[in-house]
């Protein structure tokens, strides 16, 4: 009885996923096949899945674009953007976290919880303030202004201090004894033994950053300063009823965030893995 309900909940495990996967990728093919449609195909055909004539004129114009909805100059700021941003939450969040789990000062545990109830609070009320504080620091139409916001992401703190717990205080010993100070355990011991979730919170970050849009669209007034996200919105005025190119928009959208998740998915399960720690 024990293996045939094992197998019942395998299986109704794997007819779940697929369901689940089926809807998500649905939407996503269709986008993709669209954009290689002739915009009249698309507004006299109808839903048809393949296209008639495969076409690229789309990204073509698209791409060459330059003045109306520059993608390619969006597509560099987003790439810059959220590239630095991703850099420094894993410097922030990783040496953050291996303060709150393995240094021992006055008020460590309170403060970190301190830390963790700010999670209770939506994002959004932070807006007014942060536009504020921008505006103070002469960030508007500043790629700053979108950078630095969300680099004390508190998940990405708490995610990556689990994970460290879970890694013998033994190793810290051994290197102290070799004569090694904090600095030098956190990036020659600590860090190597991350790695793992240091690529889920860089895969995290990555994403948000590039996938924002209210933020962005608050404090990135000049067209040619926007990040990708929110410049898609202007397609919409721009390709008004022309679906083709606003396909081509969100494919070329996805292409950086589909390569990286390809590239660390074998990390992505691992790292989740918060009591993985180190084995032997």
């Amino acid at each position: 009885m024990k293996l045939i309900k094992k197998h019942l909940d395998k299986t109704s495990a794997f007819i779940f996923l697929t369901f689940i996967g089926v809807l998500w990728i649905i939407p996503i093919t269709w986008t993709l096949l669209s954009s290689f449609k002739a915009e009249s195909e698309i507004q006299t055909v109808g839903y048809k899945i393949l296209p008639i004539e495969w076409v690229i004129q789309n990204y073509i114009d698209v791409l060459s674009d330059t003045s109306s909805a520059p993608i390619v100059k969006w597509f560099i700021n987003s790439l810059f953007i959220s590239t630095t941003h991703t850099i420094l939450v894993l410097i922030i969040a990783s040496m953050s976290a291996y303060a709150y789990s393995r240094l021992n000062f006055k008020g460590r545990d309170a403060l970190f919880t301190l830390l963790l109830s700010t999670m209770m609070f939506p994002s959004v009320v932070n807006l007014i303030p942060l536009y504020k504080i921008s505006d103070i620091l002469g960030w508007i139409d500043n790629p700053l202004s979108v950078i630095v916001p969300g680099l004390g992401g508190v998940f990405n703190i708490f995610l990556i201090r689990q994970f460290m717990l879970g890694i013998p205080k033994e190793y810290d010993e051994c290197a102290r004894v070799e004569g090694a100070n904090d600095f030098q355990i956190y990036t020659k011991v600590i860090l190597p033994l991350i790695r793992p979730v240091l690529t889920v919170v860089a895969l995290f970050s990555f994403t948000g950053s590039w996938n924002d849009f209210l933020w962005p669209s608050i404090v990135m007034n000049d067209i040619d300063k926007l990040p990708l996200t929110p410049g898609l919105k202007l397609l919409q005025g721009v390709y008004d009823i022309e679906i083709a190119h606003l396909m081509a928009s969100a494919v070329i959208s996805i292409i950086p965030t589909f390569i990286i998740f390809l590239f660390a998915q074998r990390y992505f399960l691992k790292g989740l893995s918060l009591s993985s720690g180190v084995k032997g």
